[in-house]
């Protein structure tokens, strides 16, 4: 082989690998346009547990809230219904302590306005100290009740009414309607009569005694 055969084999070698690159480089591209490569996107899952327990714990915490803005409400209800009950008796209160004091004052007024009276319409004379001794009229069968006191008809005749005041400041009215053994020996002493469980226990006392009238 010449060297002229051997250089046109060399060129024509050298055109067909070009026209092969070409060819290959047409195909890629072309195909590149017919069959673009697709794009993967992975999308995240859903995580229905997760889901779930948030739901769960949103109803719960909404529960909570509810239950205690009732608790509070109950609260405050109760404490209003506190605060009525105790001006109520507050007010009861007043009303009671104005009520007793209304009845001091017209208690106070009427003891005063009898001792006016009494003192205005009657008289007291002294007639010293007497020794009182007791008895129970019906234990004796008698029917004169326990309005009257046995005395010496001598120092008060039947009839006459005696105040009579004890050392304690009790004080007693009687009217002299009966007279006794003991009258005779004893003219400054009186036998008052009592119901027997009245009768006080030391049996014999001492008092002042005045003639009413």
């Amino acid at each position: 082989m010449d060297t002229n055969t051997s250089a046109q084999h060399q060129a024509q070698s050298n055109d067909s690998e070009a026209t092969a690159k070409d060819t290959a480089k047409t195909v890629v591209k072309t195909n590149s346009v017919l069959h673009p490569a697709k794009k993967i996107v992975i999308k995240p899952g859903r995580n229905l547990i997760a889901e779930a327990n948030e739901r769960a714990a949103a109803k719960k915490a909404a529960e909570a809230k509810a239950a205690a803005l009732k608790a509070a409400q109950a609260a405050a209800a109760q404490k209003a219904a506190q605060e009525k009950a105790a001006q109520v008796a507050a007010a009861q209160k007043a009303a009671a302590a104005k009520q007793a004091a209304a009845q001091q004052q017209q208690a106070a007024a009427t003891q005063s306005a009898t001792t006016t009276t009494t003192s205005t319409t009657s008289t007291t004379t002294n007639k010293g100290t007497f020794k009182l001794s007791f008895y129970d009229p019906a234990v004796m069968g008698s029917n004169m009740g326990y309005s009257g006191v046995a005395a010496n008809l001598s120092t008060f005749p039947r009839g006459t009414k005696l105040k009579i005041t004890l050392s304690d400041g009790t004080v007693w009215y009687r009217t002299v309607n009966d007279t006794g053994s003991f009258a005779a020996g004893n003219p400054n002493q009186l036998d008052v009569a009592m119901p027997s469980s009245q009768i006080p226990s030391a049996g014999v006392l001492y008092a002042t005694v005045e003639v009413v009238g």
